[in-house]
């Protein structure tokens, strides 16, 4: 029976428009994503076998094209729908810290720097630059590879610091082994950007690690 058939109150969109997107389960939100269903399968049966097939919501919303297109139900078309709508999510959260304060949003701050580097497979590093208010300027990737004091340039973060005209900086980068704990390199590298960007009184205001699922601060550590 398809989905148009089920009680209104059972149906994923009714439901979204009527209780909310958060009352709604993972194979039902993607139900919504998905659209329509394959031969003899709601949307909502498909939605369940592809979560079951990619093992949850994570893996496959973070899927290469490959692996996404060669599913059953996916392609394609699908696979850039998706990858516009999680890069409008990450536009979205850019601009609700561009509205205020970044040291006044400590959850959205991590909650988007999870969302820039969790999934990445290599590691990163990046930067969001701020002014003296601590309003956001601009977030930029900087460096990429396997992050140590030869690979992460105090001088190059100094410089765009500069060209930004920025009073202080927040720190990020994800260890793609999923554990967030700060090594020792980490810890030196940020001691090394501190003390580059005292010179030009720039702070540093946090450094972020970002696992799998879990984001650890410097700044509560009470490393800065």
């Amino acid at each position: 029976m398809g989905i148009n058939h089920w009680p209104e109150g059972e149906r994923p969109r009714e439901k979204l428009l009527n209780n909310g997107a958060q009352a709604l389960s993972d194979a039902e939100l993607l139900a919504i994503f998905l659209r329509v269903g394959v031969q003899g399968r709601s949307a909502v049966d498909l939605a369940r076998d592809l979560l079951s097939s990619f093992g949850g919501l994570r893996p496959l919303l973070e899927a290469n094209q490959a692996s996404f297109c060669a599913a059953h139900g996916l392609g394609s078309a699908k696979y850039a729908q998706l990858q516009a709508t999680l890069e409008l999510s990450r536009r979205h959260l850019a601009s609700q810290l561009a509205r205020g304060n970044a040291l006044t949003s400590p959850a959205l701050v991590r909650h988007y720097l999870s969302s820039q580097l969790r999934h990445l497979g290599h590691e990163e590093f990046a930067v969001l630059f701020l002014d003296t208010q601590h309003r956001i300027i601009r977030y930029e990737s900087l460096f990429r590879g396997t992050l140590d004091s030869a690979s992460v340039y105090p001088r190059e973060v100094a410089k765009r610091a500069l060209e930004l005209s920025a009073g202080a900086v927040i720190l990020a980068h994800n260890h793609p082994s999923g554990v967030a704990e700060p090594s020792d390199a980490d810890r030196r590298i940020t001691e090394r950007l501190k003390d580059a960007l005292a010179l030009f009184d720039v702070r540093v205001l946090d450094h972020f690690v970002v696992g799998d699922g879990d984001v650890v601060s410097f700044a509560e550590r009470g490393w800065l």
